[in-house]
């Protein structure tokens, strides 16, 4: 995020005289080193100076459009910076928009104050005339209200910046699935073409054969060498498959991982799915049958860990959103994974999900230290032994979140969950978290599933439900979240109103 930049526009106008603006000036540059250095914002702000007129405002936000480092303008408004002087250029503008409602003096000066002072700190005027043109032309934007040296400000602005790095990010988000969906399942697919104007993301089928080129072609010295570093990262645990069959299937998982990276490297891809009913050649009696031994837990877990997306059984949308998920996450602590739920577990209060998957649960999100484990898999269309890292997720909150498509629209659906230590699965060698939806298990998959909520969700340890209210907002889809505050009877009420709202909305733009 280091080589991304947020331009900050400070509005202006020259009522007041040159000597005014001269100053606003001096005051915004100063507002703008004190934000890059608090810490805070991960991304660099670029002071783009004053806009004093509709044809500054315009050429400013069109060289944001065009600067493919800028992810988002912040604006402020030091004084009454008339508002018809932003219609051209907020008409322009593609990048995400942050309205900071602050103020260079943090208190009144009341027994110096005269109309100088005034002059140079309207923001309490000039904020509300640019707020108004903003929702006179509907225009998304997040508006983040406070003293600018204060850090709660200033994480609202971070939590902004990150989403809209991530935003930019998924513009040229491309997703390969390795053969196709499970049959029949809904959730997984969807409208690729309206992904792509709405959110950015490209998905593409790509050939499993394809990918068994370049299995075929990675080379023993190269298993080798990844083989040695997952014996520096985990925990080698031989069970009953024997030590050969193990380091065989080791082995095989390596080769997968390296040649699948090679793949989303050549193709500029940044997140993939897979299939367990498409794993290569079938006929394992055919001399030059070449294909997986089973999906390809490990390097689907080990890629995650690197910002991969990922979604199983073809899920290419739970990828890039996972993939959204790692990049608004970088440099946090907690981790993300994708997770399924598996399976329920009734305790009164306590009442539970545990989350899973067959295999593909990212290690970022591991309480300790990964075992690497080999074991069979009797699912799809190869039953065989596997190779997989076995964790138990951390215990704490987290945030999980799915889209689903919905016809006439996209809708987000986030969750809070409450992490719990789950109990010994000797029998079921998987990594798993174990949660209870928020405010409780029965309001919280209530809602989901009232919701259309998926099987499939990512979820993350790092961030807040206010990270995916800012994508929500860019993105311009339909969000619910489901919290401990979360009724069933008001939950209704929502999903009604959003239909009345999105069917109103479609009728308007037809």
């Amino acid at each position: 995020m280091k080589n991304l930049e947020l331009w900050w526009v400070t509005g202006a106008q020259l009522l007041y005289g040159g000597d005014a603006v001269v100053q606003v000036d001096k005051h915004s540059k100063e507002m703008v080193a004190g934000l890059n250095a608090g810490g805070v914002i991960p991304i660099p702000i670029v002071y783009k100076g004053t806009a004093n007129s509709s044809k500054e405002v315009e050429t400013v936000m069109k060289e944001a459009n065009n600067n493919p480092q800028c992810v988002g303008i912040i604006t402020w408004m030091h004084t009454f910076s008339p508002a018809k002087m932003w219609i051209k250029g907020l008409q322009a503008l593609q990048k995400p928009l942050l309205h900071f409602h602050t103020q260079y003096n943090a208190e009144i000066p009341w027994a110096t104050m005269d109309m100088d002072f005034m002059n140079l700190n309207q923001s309490a005027h000039g904020d509300r005339e640019f707020g108004h043109i903003c929702a006179h032309l509907r225009k998304p934007r997040k508006v983040v209200s406070g003293y600018w040296k204060d850090p709660v400000a200033q994480q609202h602005i971070a939590v902004w910046a990150r989403v809209a790095a991530a935003w930019a990010d998924a513009q040229d988000m491309r997703i390969l699935r390795f053969g196709d969906q499970m049959n029949n399942v809904a959730v997984t697919d969807g409208d690729k073409v309206e992904a792509e104007v709405r959110m950015g993301y490209h998905v593409d089928y790509y050939p499993v054969s394809n990918l068994m080129e370049y299995y075929k072609h990675v080379t023993d010295q190269e298993v080798d060498e990844l083989v040695e570093t997952y014996k520096q990262l985990y925990t080698i645990k031989i069970d009953e498959c024997g030590e050969t069959v193990y380091w065989e299937k080791v082995r095989n998982a390596a080769r997968a991982e390296i040649a699948i990276r090679r793949v989303l490297k050549d193709e500029g891809a940044k997140g993939f799915t897979t299939n367990f009913d498409d794993l290569g050649q079938v006929d394992v009696n055919d001399p030059h049958f070449l294909g997986l031994d089973q999906i390809p837990g490990l390097a689907s877990q080990r890629l995650m860990a690197e910002g991969y997306g990922f979604g199983a059984e073809g899920d290419w949308k739970s990828a890039a959103l996972y993939r959204t998920v790692w990049y608004m996450t970088q440099g946090l602590d907690g981790g993300c994974s994708f997770l399924e739920d598996y399976t329920l577990h009734f305790d009164g209060a306590r009442s539970a999900i545990l989350q899973s998957h067959m295999l593909e649960i990212c290690p970022l999100i591991a309480a300790n230290k990964p075992r690497l484990e080999v074991h069979f898999l009797g699912i799809g269309i190869r039953k065989e032994q596997t190779a997989r890292l076995v964790f138990d997720s951390k215990t704490g909150s987290g945030v999980t979140a799915t889209v689903i498509d919905l016809g006439n629209r996209f809708r987000l659906i986030v969750g809070d969950v409450e992490c719990i230590e789950p109990k010994p699965l000797p029998k079921l060698p998987v990594a798993n978290a174990l949660w209870i939806p928020q405010p409780n298990f029965e309001i919280g998959t209530e809602a989901w599933i009232l919701a259309g909520g998926t099987h499939h969700s990512c979820m993350s340890y790092a961030i807040t439900p206010e990270y995916w209210e800012d994508y929500a907002e860019i993105a311009g889809i339909e969000m619910l979240h489901i919290d401990k505050n979360t009724t069933i009877e008001s939950f209704k009420k929502e999903l009604r109103f959003n239909e009345v709202y999105y069917l109103l909305n479609r009728s308007v733009q037809m």
